[in-house]
């Protein structure tokens, strides 16, 4: 599944109803379906943001079965710094959405090139 979404904080709710209806439609249990939603909105929140729009103005999302699970991304116009997990105290109202990620998830990843980033994270499917 491929979409192309407007850079905008209203992305994040279109992101989590299409994987939501994929994930059910593809025999995700609930508990997998609510971890994709977190984590989709973690993604795609963070490309907000922390980074540029693509060219078009738009951030692009993708998400496909693979062997060891669903494999979510997010494309964007890329920032001057990486995403990372930061160690970010209960208290704190941010910085804490790639541990998030990272505790629903398989593994996580980040490319980067002069025009754009991706954030891949892979999760559990079975």
């Amino acid at each position: 599944m491929t979409m192309r979404v407007p850079f905008a904080a209203s992305s994040v709710a279109t992101a989590r109803q299409q994987l939501k209806k994929w994930m059910v439609e593809n025999g995700g249990s609930r508990d997998q379906v609510e971890d994709g939603r977190v984590v989709i909105s973690e993604l795609v929140a963070n490309s907000i943001r922390h980074a540029e729009p693509l060219s078009d103005g738009t951030l692009l999302i993708t998400w496909v079965y693979e062997r060891r699970g669903v494999r979510l991304s997010v494309t964007d116009g890329g920032s001057p710094t990486r995403p990372r997990k930061l160690n970010a105290p209960s208290s704190a109202l941010a910085g804490r959405g790639m541990a998030i990620v990272e505790s629903l998830c398989l593994s996580w990843w980040a490319e980067q090139n002069r025009s754009q980033s991706t954030v891949h994270a892979v999760l559990a499917m079975s």
